[in-house]
């Protein structure tokens, strides 16, 4: 951090002194954490019971130019379960580019997406711990409006250091109904190519220093239709099974979605087919539990639900190969889900005053079907074949406005959880979980909030019961209690309590939150992606910042 010092000095000093025309923005964020001992959820044995993640950023423009950094500290240790490459203080990212209507040109540090993600995704994410920023140079040019390339030479960030593969890619974007005018439809193309090169080990298996990702997409909407398609193509990489390189496979990939939209109805559709689908800028991260070195963007497509209980059972996406033993081999997954909404108009006997809104999902995945090999660590496997059952999740949410006060939400979600292949240990849970929630409006920025949560199962840990209850002072000042009860678990000595008390305050675009409780071990997931946290308890402390 000392050598970059004078850097940041610096660059602090030209923003503040230069010319007029000149913008600047300052971003602060700060999660913090003091872990206490506690009878129920284990005391605290690792050093530091203070544990702090802080952000400092800066983004400078004038006229076309513009620049900036992030500084990162993780004094006096990172919160729990982060990677150990987060460590003390230092510059996490920097960047200068130039950016006309035509080209744009970027050194330093930068985040890039091509297509779904499917070939590659970089992107920070703090409360998952992640942040793979691609550091190196790139070139966009557009020559016209309908025709955009992409393309840049980079190594993936790895902490505060990068990765030892080198990443390369190309994109291009055309979107053809606008080259051609068409007046009633949407047209568009894509193609995508994505390299990783790194020096390979040597073994018996035939692979190259470089894997190679290719991607061709389409999209087409006409009034009230859309609907896109994807398919990835990837070259021979390892296959590491326990930090071993076993074999040499490819890998692909098929994303297909369609829907249906107009006032009142929605129809959705997706599928995807993934088959040894990781690509890391290092080859032997295969694996890791910090979503580092991660070069494509694979979430869970399932519903992202927000409650307490209906994300015990978190699906997370398959898309390795994994031969834990032969009753356990996997090479990716296959499935889909469907979302429909639908909103039963005002003044019918279902609809009432205000209407109704009915929204209902239902997702669905499955291993491949092949022929394994558990003996030679390889496969074959049938394009369109179902195997093992995953997972799968229905759910039904029905939103309903009663007055100008009060409003409900009565939900119910069937969950069947696969605990063997998705988290490779022992047990499947079938669970169904009620929720209903209920708000007060008191007007003046003042409300209430309601839920009361049920999870029945006979299986895994069993039943549990849950309830919140929100507090709006005013529309900055928030408070909040809540509590999940493990009450079903047949260890009486694990019938926990997991309870939270805490409060937010908004001031323009500064927010401070202050919250003691316990964390209910497992998983955290974010927009499909997902990392791992302990149990704990402790008061925790989150100030964001911009200026």
């Amino acid at each position: 951090m000392k050598k970059s010092i004078p850097f940041i000095i610096l660059l602090i000093s030209f923003i503040s002194f230069s010319q007029e025309n000149h913008r600047i923005s300052y971003g602060f964020e700060s999660n913090s954490q003091y872990y206490l001992d506690d009878s129920k959820t284990g005391n605290f044995l690792e050093s530091n019971r203070f544990r702090s993640n802080n952000f400092f950023k800066i983004d400078y423009s004038y006229e076309n130019f513009y620049a900036g950094l992030q500084v990162e500290s993780y004094e006096p240790k990172a919160m729990l379960n982060y990677s150990p490459n987060l460590d003390k203080t230092n510059l996490g990212l920097y960047y200068m580019g130039y950016k006309t209507d035509k080209i744009e040109f970027t050194l330093g540090h930068f985040y890039e997406q091509f297509g779904s993600g499917l070939i590659l995704r970089s992107w920070e994410d703090r409360q998952l711990g992640i942040n793979n920023a691609l550091r190196g140079g790139r070139f966009k040019y557009s020559p016209k409006d309908y025709l955009h390339f992409t393309s840049f030479f980079a190594k993936q960030r790895k902490g505060f250091a990068v990765s030892k593969g080198n990443i390369v890619g190309f994109n291009s974007d055309f979107d053809i109904s606008s080259a051609f005018n068409f007046e009633n439809s949407s047209f568009s193309a894509g193609f995508s190519y994505v390299g990783r090169t790194q020096e390979r080990t040597e073994t018996n298996f035939d692979y190259k220093n470089s894997t190679n990702l290719f991607s061709s997409r389409v999209e087409f909407s006409k009034d009230n239709f859309y609907s896109n398609l994807e398919y990835v193509a990837k070259g021979k990489d390892a296959v590491i099974i326990q930090n071993q390189i076993k074999n040499a496979k490819k890998g692909a990939a098929l994303l297909a979605n369609f829907g249906y939209a107009k006032k009142g109805l929605g129809i959705n559709a997706t599928f995807r087919r993934m088959e040894n689908m990781n690509i890391y800028s290092d080859r032997e991260a295969n694996g890791n539990i910090y979503n580092e070195s991660v070069v494509n963007y694979l979430p869970a497509l399932t519903k992202q639900h927000d409650y307490l209980l209906t994300n015990i059972y978190v699906y997370q996406a398959q898309p390795q190969v994994s031969f834990q033993d032969p009753s356990l081999i996997k090479s990716g997954e296959i499935g889909g889900q469907l979302d429909l909404y639908y909103k039963i108009k005002k003044g019918t006997f279902l609809g009432g005053k205000y209407g109704t809104k009915i929204a209902l999902n239902y997702s669905s995945w499955h291993g491949l079907e092949a022929d394994y090999d558990f003996a030679g660590f390889d496969y074959e496997t049938e394009f369109l074949g179902f195997g093992q059952k995953y997972f799968s999740d229905l759910s039904i949410e029905v939103r309903k406005k009663w007055s100008r006060q009060w409003n409900t939400i009565f939900y119910y979600v069937n969950q069947s959880y696969n605990k063997r292949y998705i988290e490779e240990t022992f047990g499947e849970i079938n669970a169904n979980i009620f929720v209903s929630e209920a708000t007060y409006k008191m007007g003046k920025g003042k409300s209430l909030r309601f839920e009361a949560q049920l999870l029945a199962t006979n299986d895994d840990k069993k039943n549990w019961a849950g309830g919140t209850v929100e507090y709006n002072a005013t529309s900055k000042l928030a408070v909040y209690i809540n509590d999940i009860y493990n009450y079903g678990n047949d260890n009486v000595d694990q019938q926990i309590h997991y309870y939270n008390v805490g409060g937010s305050y908004t001031v323009g675009a500064h927010r401070f939150a202050l919250n003691y409780g316990r964390q209910r071990g497992g998983l955290i997931c974010i927009g499909g992606v997902c990392r791992n946290v302990p149990e704990s308890t402790g008061i925790s402390a989150n100030i964001t910042m911009s200026f």
